[in-house]
């Protein structure tokens, strides 16, 4: 990679502001300067340092966020605050997007990366990778409703969804309730309540794939790098089928 394109992606400004850096001498590649932004350097097989301190340069970054509620699943918005605004720095310079999308008003587990690859394969409608969800819902969920969700339900637009797994925790006036989905429909979860006559009023993803939030580890709004593991396993997922 070039020297310059290596320092702009990691923070240290626009590739004129790259330029004027190499030209001071600061930058260096196993001890040799570098002043010649084409140069050409491999940060995992090179020390490469700038005012003597090594870069910690990773190409792909994995990330697991506890959502909060009022923050939007995107890279950037004009009027709204987005996902992207609640990492550090060090995070958001590596670009990282968020894998499918949680609502604004959702909570819960937002994988987020710049690997492209990765984020096609589990979004895949061919991958069926599980999402779980908990959920309070205005309305007394019933056997009949894990029936209905189990065949698939039709939403307001006429489209039938894939068999999903409800399980109810509490049932009553409100109720509180467990919903596994193989898809991502827009509002799926909130629609599919509306399709039985009931109405999400608090919605958590609490897990996607193989990868499950740890409410005591990550509060609201903190998040942390994945593991080599995790990311093995999210790469490794497995389509299920709900019958």
């Amino acid at each position: 990679m070039r020297i310059d394109k290596l320092l702009a992606n990691i923070g240290y400004g626009s590739r004129k502001d790259v330029k004027k850096i190499l030209k001071t001498g600061v930058v260096l590649a196993d001890g040799v300067v570098i002043k010649d932004p084409k140069t050409h350097v491999n940060p995992e097989e090179q020390d490469v340092t700038v005012n003597g301190e090594k870069i910690d340069y990773k190409e792909f970054v994995y990330l697991l966020m506890n959502k909060p509620a009022g923050y939007l699943s995107a890279t950037e918005d004009e009027l709204q605050e987005t996902v992207i605004d609640l990492l550090e720095m060090e995070d958001a310079v590596c670009q990282p997007f968020p894998v499918g999308r949680l609502d604004k008003d959702t909570e819960g587990l937002l994988l987020l990366t710049n690997d492209g690859q990765l984020s096609h394969q589990l979004l895949s409608p061919k991958k069926h990778v599980p999402k779980t969800y908990f959920a309070t819902i205005l309305g007394e969920v019933t056997e009949g409703d894990i029936a209905a969700f189990k065949s698939g339900v039709e939403l307001d637009d006429g489209y039938v969804t894939k068999p999903a797994i409800l399980e109810i925790l509490q049932s009553g006036n409100q109720s509180t309730i467990h919903v596994t989905i193989t898809e991502g429909k827009y509002h799926q979860v909130k629609r599919m309540f509306e399709s039985v006559g009931k109405k999400v009023t608090y919605l958590k993803r609490i897990s996607m794939g193989p990868i499950t939030l740890d409410e005591e580890e990550l509060k609201i709004g903190e998040y942390r790098e994945l593991t080599e593991d995790e990311v093995e396993a999210l790469r490794q997922a497995q389509p299920i089928e709900i019958i």
